[in-house]
């Protein structure tokens, strides 16, 4: 059961939490962060990269049920 301290705020979209990621990565990978920001900017990645999978998950759903709707055969007696 998460505690409000390991609260996560969700991005506004896919968007933003991608470039939330790609900073984070830029900081970490610089090597000056202190351990603790270490492992709290891990944190936030992890929770970023959930949200960006299941916003992917969620459009891959849309896109088979378009396919779907589309690839009907086409009724000639409409």
């Amino acid at each position: 059961m998460a505690n409000a301290k390991n609260a996560q705020k969700a991005p506004e979209n896919f968007e933003t939490a991608m470039r939330e990621l790609e900073q984070l990565i830029a900081s970490m990978e610089n090597g000056q962060m202190p351990l603790e920001a270490s492992l709290q900017a891990y944190q936030r990645g992890a929770f970023l990269v959930k949200f960006c999978q299941s916003q992917l998950q969620a459009v891959q759903e849309q896109v088979k049920i378009v396919e779907a709707d589309m690839v009907r055969p086409l009724d000639l007696n409409e």
